[in-house]
């Protein structure tokens, strides 16, 4: 397979020329929250590029696993209507943190171009930053200058978001021919149809922050792009990247599916089969590397993806799920390089499978509620509102172009100037809440103070007490000389034992004192790189700029909270060995009283399983066994199988790994020296947070105890109050629940027997008003059983109409039904409960053969009954 061939020359060839091999990363970013999914190769040394973290390599090279569908780089509402957009795609890349710069860069590039990709060099371009001489007189040696261009900074400026890394790039272009349009040169080429780029070299000088502005990078770094599928194509000479070797596959399995033929001419059905195609790779890698479809964040854009190839594959009468049969086909053709997919396989398909039956459901409803946004237009201006339109695409997932097109067959117009303004604020709210994460405590405040003041250096691993220096206060939101007593402050020093709050471990909590002054601390951050903010109130006395203090952790609640810290490693454990492989930690909360650890997994945890998952911690916590701490380089533990690293984490060139022979996970927290010392472990709830993200909160030691001291209370009281032993509550529940059944169902055969008798009464008030039977009354049955008593008089009355009326305290409710020959007659139910609605004060709706209202005046029972035998005098009028 030439996809293969290609990815694996690629990557041997870079090898070969000193770059370590890199395996892809996730396509969840590691604690970058300025992205939504992993879109370019270089995202995985962003903090290498920024220069905050270290590997023990210069060069690299990758073949990256990337989705655009979310975010600035977005691609999907393009996804099968064109011949070169995809969701996800493979990038193929060589990078150099502060190693070899544009000479070689462009060496190399060059190189690749005709030994690995195999393109004919007489129809390679390049093009240049308008200003970067140097890059065009490095190309000279390659290239005639007439095949070297110039762009301005919207081409040939390469950054990855609104903020980080970027620089000046050069692209290498492929001319197609003739055949795709008549320029004589990239500029002229405003398709882009005819020299196709399929490499990006950027040259990485600069960081950009937030307000814009551009610093140097610590070094002069590479960082390449080519994208495989793109590169495929012009290999094998085809006009699209649906026609490339993998797709192409894909799409046949899709066509085995259907039983529907692909024709790539064919504008009404090809675009399905790309959808389908394309959407299945983000799906499943996305699910492999733990996103779960919600309702927020990663997982609705993920949602999304999947409705759309549902929505695409019932054009090619895919009615009943069916993503989960094309799955086997795409392990099959990546699963050898991607291996993940392979083990995450019948995961992949179970939530596939649940998420098209949910939306399959939802598509029912969306159904019903279109015909009403429909026929609620024609009634009044029509036009499909912006509101609507804007909810059935939000809620229901049809995209606003399908809307438009409907409305056209239905000689209606939308709304777009609102549905527009609505889009834009859902986006905007949701850009808000993705970019929390990137919020912080305001830099420039510390900033200043580091640059004359040295990193704080936390001691906390080894002592929970010290003597320092307090080097620096805060108060009232400024750099103060002293805290007076009841002055709440931050307090920065030399040296600390706190732990600042952190990976989901909360900050420690003690005092700071000089003599009798007493500071206390109530919490420990870490707002700024360098910087332990211990945030408290001043009790007694003074606290001065430049005291030598003395510093304490409150031991105990530190030592709780290391156990429980602990304890999570064990539980993730666990859960990998109950559940699955595919547990990945989403988030954790430890603190001295108790412990919670989100992960993701598709389904609801059983009681059996909690149970196995409790016996395993507590079978590790009775070894006793030692928790080794060590360090080892950033790079030696990513090749290392057993240690789990955690997405949110932050890593530098040295990471810290917390051993328990068994379990083996990077972190910093701190953590209790033996396993034993947690005591009890006791599981107190499992719920979801999220679709896809499950929660399980659990508690150890004395709070443990007390737990379990609360449950046997509970069935001490239970049996009190049942009048039975501890051993026999449950036998004593179940007959209470055995006697209420019985007690229900003989209740139930009275209301029958009452609702027998309704009926009969009703039907011997039979009238005729026309031509039509009509049976309207006012009765006494439960408000439940009013619709089920109207449908069982139209039965027995063949063909007729069934006006019900109850009264329940001070409202009232209505029912009215209608035999489907008249239906068909025009005598429409819904119509008559809006004319008899206002009567009793409400209103109502529903189907053509049954519909209800609901009021406020019960006195306008008689009245509305009266209406309806008016309004059936002259059947045309309903």
């Amino acid at each position: 397979m030439l996809s293969k061939e290609i990815r694996r020359a690629f990557l041997n060839y870079f090898k070969s020329q000193g770059h370590t091999v890199v395996p892809s990363s996730p396509v969840i970013p590691h604690d970058d929250p300025t992205l939504m999914f992993i879109n370019a190769g270089m995202n995985q040394f962003k903090d290498v590029f920024l220069g905050k973290s270290k590997r023990d390599y210069t060069r690299a090279t990758t073949t990256q696993k990337c989705i655009r569908a979310g975010g600035k780089h977005n691609d999907l509402e393009n996804v099968g209507h064109t011949s070169r957009h995809c969701t996800f795609f493979e990038m193929l890349g060589n990078f150099s943190f502060g190693d070899y710069f544009k000479k070689e860069a462009i060496g190399y590039a060059w190189d690749v171009v005709g030994n690995v990709f195999g393109f004919d060099p007489e129809r390679v371009w390049a093009s240049v930053y308008k200003d970067d001489d140097e890059a065009f007189a490095l190309w000279e040696k390659y290239l005639p200058s007439d095949r070297i261009v110039r762009f301005g900074e919207k081409e040939n400026f390469w950054a990855m978001g609104d903020t980080g890394p970027c620089g000046p790039c050069s692209e290498l272009l492929f001319d197609r021919g003739e055949k795709y349009g008549p320029a004589r040169n990239p500029k002229e080429d405003l398709s882009g149809e005819r020299y196709l780029e399929f490499w990006n070299l950027v040259f990485m000088q600069y960081s950009r922050s937030a307000d814009g502005k551009l610093d140097p990078l610590p070094k002069q770094s590479i960082d390449t792009g080519s994208g495989l599928e793109r590169v495929v194509s012009l290999r094998m000479g085809v006009d699209s990247v649906f026609q490339t070797d993998i797709l192409r596959s894909l799409i046949e399995r899709v066509e085995e599916i259907s039983g529907v033929g692909y024709d790539e001419t064919n504008t009404a059905k090809a675009p399905a089969f790309h959808v389908i195609a394309d959407h299945i790779r983000s799906l499943s890698f996305s699910i492999a590397d733990g996103v779960q479809p919600s309702n927020t964040d990663r997982g609705y854009v993920l949602r999304k993806i999947l409705r759309r190839a549902v929505r695409y594959g019932r054009q090619i009468g895919l009615q009943k799920p069916f993503l989960a049969g094309v799955l086997p086909r795409l392990v099959t053709l990546m699963g050898d390089d991607f291996p993940e997919i392979k083990t995450a396989e019948s995961r992949i398909a179970e939530i596939l499978t649940l998420e098209e039956e949910a939306f399959l459901r939802t598509l029912q409803r969306g159904g019903q509620l279109l015909g009403q946004v429909i026929e609620r237009s024609h009634k009044t201006s029509q036009v499909i509102t912006g509101e609507d339109a804007f909810k059935l695409k939000d809620t229901y997932g049809f995209p606003v172009e399908e809307i438009v097109l409907i409305a056209k067959d239905e000689n209606l117009s939308v709304d777009l100037p609102r549905f527009d303004v609505l889009e834009e604020e859902a986006k905007e709210k949701s850009r808000k809440a993705h970019k929390t994460a990137a919020q912080q405590f305001d830099q420039n405040f510390f900033s200043d103070f580091t640059k004359t003041h040295k990193a704080c250096h936390f001691e906390g691993y080894l002592h929970t007490a010290l003597d320092a220096a307090l080097i620096g206060i805060v108060s009232g939101g400024r750099f103060v000389d002293e805290v007076q007593e009841g002055q709440e402050a931050i307090l920065l020093l030399d040296k600390t034992p706190f732990y600042a709050e952190m990976g989901g471990q909360v900050g420690d909590t003690g005092t700071i004192a000089k003599g009798g002054n007493l500071f206390q601390v109530y919490d420990c951050t870490s707002p700024f790189p360098g910087v332990i903010a211990h945030l408290g109130k001043m009790g007694s006395g003074t606290l001065r700029k430049g005291d030598h203090i003395h510093v304490a952790v409150d031991a105990k609640r530190r030592g709780e909270i290391q156990n429980n810290h602990t304890a999570t490693h064990l539980l993730h454990w666990a859960l990998q060995k109950v559940l699955g492989a595919h547990i990945k930690q989403a988030g954790s909360l430890v603190e001295d009283k108790r412990l919670r650890f989100d992960f993701s997994h598709h389904k609801a945890v059983s009681q059996a399983e909690l149970r196995q998952i409790e016996d395993l911690v507590n079978e590790k916590i009775r070894t006793d066994l030692p928790v080794q701490v060590y360090e080892l380089s950033y790079d030696e533990a990513q090749k290392r199988n057993d240690i789990k690293q955690f997405f949110g984490e932050k890593y530098g060139d040295r990471v810290r790994v917390i051993d328990i022979e068994f379990s083996k996970e990077l972190c910093g927290g701190t953590h209790t020296s033996r396993v034993g010392t947690i005591g009890l472990f006791k599981i107190s709830k499992e719920s979801s947070i999220a679709a896809g993200v499950r929660r399980i909160e659990a508690v150890t030691g004395v709070y443990a105890e007390q737990l379990v001291q609360q449950e046997e209370d509970l069935i001490q009281e239970s049996a009190a109050l049942l009048k039975a032993t501890p051993t026999t509550v449950l036998e004593k529940l179940q007959q209470l629940v055995d006697e209420n059944k019985a007690l229900t169902t003989e209740l139930k055969m009275l209301r029958k027997g009452q609702l027998k008798q309704i009926v009969e009464s009703c039907l011997a008030s039979k009238e005729t008003v026309g031509s039509i039977s009509l049976i309207a009354a006012e009765v006494a049955v439960p408000s439940e059983e009013l619709n089920s008593c109207a449908e069982e008089l139209i039965q027995q009355l063949k063909s007729g109409v069934v006006a019900l009326g109850i009264t329940m305290g001070e409202r009232c409710q209505v029912t009215v039904a209608v035999s489907p020959d008249l239906v068909k007659k025009n005598v429409n139910a819904q119509a008559l409960i809006k004319e008899i609605a206002p009567l009793i004060q409400g209103g109502g709706g529903g189907k053509q053969n049954l519909a209800q209202a609901g009021g406020k005046d019960p006195r306008g029972i008689g009245k509305a009954l009266d209406k309806i035998r008016h309004l059936l005098e002259d059947v045309s009028v309903v």
